[in-house]
């Protein structure tokens, strides 16, 4: 409000002027007593009043019903109208503690719980998986965007959460690029944000300048390791573990080297063009800079070591290094777990998973070969070929994804419902088929003939009438001595048509 509406509203209005001290005090007060509710506590950078609470393996001690009615007699010693919103995402939280208010109990619609009255007025429960029908009606605002992206989607005529949901994938890619498929994701309850306890602070960091100048990034792997382990002491002496570490390489200044030993790492004010007179190039002193981030906050040396060490191995150096600098930028709490103190080689299973994923993506360097790292996930659609994707494989998102298990259902399986992940062809391959009496017994694929020994089908299959490859197939799914599980499908008086096999 302006001074004159709200003294409209209240004669004896007390005017006091933005402290932000005693802003920082308030919020460090009310975040000291929430941690009563809950070991998670973050307060919302930028949004005084709004906290990220942590509402997980409260089911012992009375489950997310107790964790709301603690949380809201919390807030509201500061505030009467205090909410409390619990969601899978966090996006659909902080919508929820912006929805009117309503009368009488809790949410009747959206509580997780048998009984709906067991909530009081003031807390809303989304369920598990419905985080993008209760977007839906959302305002548009409620999606964290860059402010361009959102007026050109307002120019557009979107105003709800559920208009730039409905939009396709790939048209959202190909207009806004990454920012824009980002916010359609958070738009469809797919928030990868958890509260958290990281926090950013004075940074840690230990430097050396070498002796001599190296062109290799092998001989200061023990520069890395001295540095790694004296930070990770002062860490563990506050309490604290690394969330993540930033090695930042020094390199040499005013040498000569040949343009064709130029990475993409090379200076960004010099083109080829401007000096394809010469062979070589002066490259001036410079840094460079990369991070590397933990599958959860460590502070054992062993683990974060092997981390930087396939980070170093896949790092490009354009010029010799002549200075290290290994930081701390990011620390959480120390965890309590510490293993078995009688097994020295002990290590967290996470980060075990973590360490070989950094490996793997070192030694086949996906910036260079194509070659990425991936884990089956399946989608939520009838249409077999997309049933399944794959997805970067992250050791914190594997570990942190429930155990899918297949809902009961009273009517036949499908194709679509086998537990598996098609591998795609580039595009779907024409082929011959054998099938004397309706049903496949031989396949002939790229000059090959592939006996069949079971053949599922066919699967009647139609829709997408809205996208321009709407289709309608007969789908089967068949076995192959040589090459697994394939599907074949065929379109009414078509040729038969191979669209991959199962993984």
């Amino acid at each position: 409000m302006t001074i004159p509406e709200a003294r409209a509203c209240c004669a004896d209005l007390e005017l006091r002027l933005w402290d932000d001290y005693a802003i920082t005090d308030a919020i460090l007060a009310a975040t000291t007593a929430l941690l009563a509710a809950s070991p998670q506590v973050t307060p919302v950078a930028g949004t005084p009043g709004m906290w990220w609470v942590g509402a997980t393996g409260f089911e012992a001690i009375g489950g997310e019903p107790h964790l709301a009615r603690t949380l809201l007699a919390i807030a509201r010693q500061w505030h009467p109208d205090a909410r409390v919103a619990i969601a899978d995402s966090c996006v659909a939280a902080r919508a929820a503690t912006w929805a009117p208010a309503a009368p009488g109990a809790g949410s009747r619609t959206a509580v997780r719980e048998p009984d709906p009255l067991a909530l009081p007025a003031g807390v809303i429960a989304i369920p598990p998986g419905h985080c993008a029908t209760y977007l839906a009606p959302a305002p548009l605002g409620l999606v964290p965007m860059a402010p361009a992206l959102r007026d050109a989607l307002q120019a557009l005529g979107m105003r709800t959460v559920g208009a730039l949901a409905a939009l396709p994938a790939g048209d959202v890619e190909q207009r806004w690029g990454a920012e824009g498929l980002t916010a359609w994701r958070l738009a469809r309850g797919d928030d990868p944000r958890r509260p958290g306890l990281v926090r950013v602070e004075a940074v840690r960091s230990a430097s050396v300048e070498l002796p001599a100048a190296v062109e290799r990034t092998e001989p200061i792997l023990f520069v890395v390791r001295a540095q790694l382990q004296r930070l990770l002491h002062e860490c563990l002496a506050e309490g604290r573990a690394a969330a993540a570490i930033a090695i930042t390489l020094v390199l040499d200044a005013g040498r000569q080297y040949p343009l064709d030993d130029l990475g993409p790492d090379a200076p960004p004010v010099v083109t080829r063009e401007a000096v394809s007179a010469q062979s070589v190039l002066s490259i001036p002193q410079r840094s460079i800079t990369r991070e590397v981030r933990p599958a959860r906050p460590l502070a054992r040396l062993e683990p974060l070591f092997d981390q930087c060490r396939a980070l170093l191995d896949s790092w490009r150096i354009p010029a010799p290094i002549i200075g290290v600098t290994v930081s701390i930028p990011a620390t959480a709490p120390l965890a309590a777990d510490q293993g078995d103190l009688l097994i020295p080689s002990w290590r967290d299973a996470a980060m075990n998973a973590e360490s070989v994923f950094a490996r793997l993506r070192a030694v086949l360097d996906p910036e260079h070969s194509g070659t990425v790292v991936v884990h089956p996930e399946a989608g939520d659609t009838h249409r077999p070929e997309e049933t399944g994707r794959w997805t970067s494989a992250d050791a914190m998102a594997l570990g942190a994804a429930p155990v899918q298990t297949p809902p009961a259902s009273s009517h036949p399986a499908t194709i679509a419902d086998q537990p598996a992940v098609l591998r795609l062809l580039p595009l779907p391959e024409p082929v011959e088929v054998e099938a004397p009496h309706g049903v496949p017994d031989a396949v002939w694929w790229r000059g090959r003939r592939l006996a069949l020994v079971a053949a599922e089908g066919p699967e009647r299959l139609s829709g997408d009438w809205w996208r321009r490859d709407a289709y309608a197939r007969d789908y089967w799914r068949c076995t192959a001595h040589e090459e697994g599980d394939l599907l074949l499908y065929r379109e009414a008086g078509q040729q038969w048509m191979l669209q991959g096999w199962y993984d």
